[in-house]
């Protein structure tokens, strides 16, 4: 990793394919401002939005601006920092698909380095459809952009295939025109901070190390769920579903993090080694597991807070008769001497109750009770819970006595809560990952081998759940927490699904 003042001083041109779009106005161009305010941009850049409609610079930077001031953390932008920031904003209107066009930022490179008498880093942020991921990668090395190697990066947003199949490929061709050093497939839930924390809090920490294994932790859930059903991208989640949107890499991600070996160092590509050693060492599915491992849903309309909601199959650009899940759930084992036996429930959704991202790590019972009957009537067994939104935490609930002459015991929670701890500002996802990119920083991001693996561990659910069409979608209303047959999944082994404490702040 770069030190900051390494940042500052290497010139970097930002291409941003997709620049037009509704990816780069909400979260891209935001971050890199507030980079940019905090003093981590480098002191020479330049950054051209590219898109198919045609624009006027200042028409692109007035629409950008406009993003910034609904959209940053930081508010509304001020006058005088986004004269100096737009001055090297520029937009491109370019045919993609046509390698011809790509000689326009040759002139930026070629004009920039000359300007600035150095060698530019050049990064290429591919914010489009996965169907111009290829052919972006190929026109890009058609017209020589990335002959410096060492000084070019591509970044691709998810998903990065639709299947093993189209992961392969996609990777195949990167790999002929790239080294893997210089891809950054970006995911942005690795980029929050209490992900990252993660990393810390295991391997910190020398009093976790030692419970950190079958012997002591019960059974491991994540759960991603959203209130929000699918809005206006029902046409991209029509080819996606739960499944690929989000278990096969947010929540494996997590997944890795939490069950991974320690590596030796802090260094990507040790790092990188540890997730997909987790990855392969999970136990494969076959058809009878598919239907006892993992359960799917779809969610139907109702009301929720007042409003009525349509179902799954009434959104805008969804098949009436959709076989798509909105709900997925699934149990997986990892067969190695540290899991051995220990279930990881998964379960993510749209419409569900809560709107929350959480990782619970449940500890074994104790091995006798010293206690009387009536001391333990409310006792829980010790959990570990990790709240990435809508709170940054991360609890540990033990027990306690309760206040009085009785001995009655209580569960009470110990809590690291970043507001109260870190009252600063905490950067939003894109800005540390973005940093990373100019840092050339791969440890948040996934290499080609991990995305192959992740996809080849659920190929056999992916398989049977589109050769398969639900009889019973939509099978869960609005506002519940899914289907019937997730309580059950985790029901039949003696457990049931962690949540929140509801408020104010974490309904929605």
């Amino acid at each position: 990793m770069k030190a900051l003042h390494e940042v500052k001083s290497q010139p970097t041109i930002f291409i941003i394919y997709g620049g037009s779009g509704d990816l780069c106005w909400r979260k891209i161009m935001p971050a890199l401002f507030n980079l940019y305010l905090d003093g981590w941009m480098p002191e020479k850049f330049v950054i051209v939005g590219v898109g198919k409609s045609a624009s006027p610079h200042e028409e692109y930077r007035a629409k950008l601006l406009d993003g910034i001031n609904q959209f940053s953390r930081n508010g509304t932008a001020p006058e005088d920092k986004w004269a100096a920031f737009s001055h090297q904003v520029f937009y491109e209107s370019v045919d993609l698909t046509d390698f011809a066009t790509y000689n326009v930022f040759c002139k930026y490179i070629t004009e920039y380095e000359t300007a600035w008498d150095a060698r530019a880093y050049v990064i290429h942020y591919f914010a489009v459809a996965p169907s111009l991921f290829p052919v972006i990668a190929s026109n890009i090395a058609k017209n020589k952009l990335s002959e410096q190697r060492e000084h070019t990066r591509i970044v691709i947003e998810k998903p990065f295939g639709h299947d093993l199949e189209s992961a392969k490929e996609l990777n195949k061709l990167l790999n002929e025109n790239y080294k893997e050093e210089q891809i950054y497939r970006i995911d942005h839930y690795l980029g929050k901070e209490t992900v990252q924390n993660i990393l810390a809090f295991r391997f910190a920490n020398a009093i976790l190390e030692p419970l950190w294994n079958r012997n002591y932790i019960q059974h491991v859930q994540i759960s991603v769920t959203e209130r929000l059903g699918v809005e206006s991208r029902g046409g991209y989640y029509e080819t996606s579903g739960a499944l690929r949107d989000m278990i096969q890499n947010h929540i494996l991600q997590l997944l890795c993090l939490i069950a991974m070996e320690p590596p030796n160092s802090f260094n990507a590509g040790e790092i990188h080694n540890r997730k997909v050693d987790i990855i392969k060492a999970m136990r494969r599915f076959d058809a009878e597991h598919v239907r006892k491992a993992a359960v799917r849903g779809q969610y139907g309309g109702d009301w929720m807070e007042g409003k009525e909601v349509p179902g799954y199959r009434e959104e805008s650009n969804v098949d009436p008769k959709s076989n798509t899940e909105t709900f997925a759930a699934i149990k997986f084992f990892i067969d190695n001497w540290r899991w051995q036996n220990v279930p990881f429930y998964v379960r993510t959704g749209k419409r569900l109750h809560q709107s929350a991202s959480i990782i619970t790590i449940q500890f074994k019972d104790l091995p006798h009770f010293v206690f009387p009957p009536e001391a333990v009537e409310s006792w829980q067994q010790n959990r570990l819970i990790i709240s990435i939104q809508p709170e940054m935490s991360i609890r540990l609930q033990v027990q306690g006595k309760r206040p009085g002459l009785e001995m009655l015991l209580n569960t009470v929670d110990m809590v690291f809560d970043y507001k109260s701890t870190y009252p600063s500002y905490t950067p939003e996802a894109y800005e540390t990952l973005l940093l990373d990119v100019m840092q050339g920083e791969q440890t948040l991001f996934m290499r080609g081998d991990m995305v192959e693996a992740a996809w080849e561990l659920l190929m056999p659910v992916v398989n049977a759940w589109e050769n398969k069409p639900s009889l019973n979608f939509p099978n869960y209303s609005a506002d519940s927490w899914g289907p019937e047959l997730a309580e059950a999944l985790i029901a039949a082994d003696g457990f049931h699904w962690y949540h929140l404490p509801m408020n104010s702040n974490n309904k929605h």
